[in-house]
C-alpha cells in the first residue's frame, strides 16, 4: 500500500518576496542581459517573479515604460565623473557624452526605444544634471543649454542605435559595402558633388567621427542663441 502524501500547508511554504518597482526593473534588465529586449513582456516577468501579469501593472503601467525603466537603470553605468588631468569642461562634456553612447551602444534596441520615448528616472536626470553643469560653466546661456541638452542627446542616442544595430546585424556589412560600392561608382556627370568629396565621405573611425558630431553641436549650441518666444 502507497504511503499516502501528506499535503504541505501554506503556512509552510517560503513566503515569496514582496513586489517592489526595483525588484521588477532589476528583473528586466537581468532578462534583458541574457535573451535580449525582445524578451522583456510582462508575461515573462510575471513568470521570473512567480506572479501574475496583473500584479505588476501596479508598479509599471505598460511595457514601454518597462523598458524607460530599463533604460534609466543602464544609465548607471554613464561615466559622470569622466575627467581627465586638466580637461577643460568642453572635453568633460564630450567623455560624459561618449559614455553614454557606449552604453547604448550594447543595446541597440533600447536606445532606438529612447528616441522617442526619454526614461525619466534618478539616473537620467543625473545625466540631464550634469550635461547642463558643464554647458552653464562654459559660460552657455540658459535657453541655448536648455535646448541643447536635448539635441546633443538626441545625436547620441541616433548614433547609438545606427552603429548599435549594424554591429549586431549579420546583414549589416554586406549592406555597408553595397553602399560604399555605389557612393565610389557614383557617375561625375549625374553626382559630381559625391565624386569630389570622396574618399573623405566614407572616411575616418567611427569614434572619431562621433567626437567630431559633439563638437560640431557645442560649437552650434554657443553661437547659435534661442529664439526668444512672443
Amino acid at each position: 500500500m502507497a504511503a499516502t502524501r501528506e499535503p504541505i500547508s501554506r503556512r509552510e511554504r517560503p513566503a515569496k518576496p514582496a513586489l517592489t518597482r526595483r525588484g521588477i526593473v532589476d528583473t528586466a534588465v537581468r532578462i534583458m542581459r541574457s535573451d535580449g529586449l525582445d524578451k522583456v513582456t510582462m508575461r515573462r516577468l510575471a513568470q521570473e517573479l512567480d506572479t501574475g501579469p496583473a500584479s505588476l501593472y501596479v508598479y509599471v503601467a505598460n511595457t514601454a515604460e518597462l523598458h524607460g525603466a530599463v533604460l534609466d537603470a543602464l544609465l548607471g553605468e554613464v561615466d559622470l565623473a569622466a575627467e581627465d588631468a586638466g580637461a577643460g569642461w568642453r572635453e568633460q562634456l564630450v567623455q560624459v557624452l561618449t559614455s553614454y553612447t557606449f552604453v547604448l551602444f550594447e543595446h541597440p534596441r533600447l536606445a532606438r526605444s529612447a528616441l522617442v520615448a526619454h526614461p525619466g528616472g534618478e539616473n537620467y536626470l543625473n545625466l540631464v544634471e550634469r550635461v547642463l553643469g558643464l554647458l552653464s560653466r562654459g559660460g552657455v546661456p540658459v535657453g541655448q543649454a536648455a535646448w541643447g541638452v536635448d539635441t546633443l542627446l538626441q545625436y547620441a542616442t541616433a548614433t547609438a542605435a545606427e552603429h548599435g544595430t549594424r554591429e549586431q546585424d549579420p546583414a549589416a556589412q554586406d549592406d555597408w559595402d553595397a553602399l560604399t560600392r555605389a557612393v565610389h561608382d557614383a557617375d561625375q556627370a549625374t553626382h559630381p558633388a559625391i565624386r569630389a568629396h570622396l574618399p573623405a565621405l566614407l572616411a575616418g573611425p567611427d569614434e572619431s567621427r562621433l567626437t567630431w558630431g559633439f563638437d560640431v553641436l557645442i560649437n552650434g549650441i554657443i553661437h547659435t542663441p534661442a529664439p526668444v518666444e512672443g
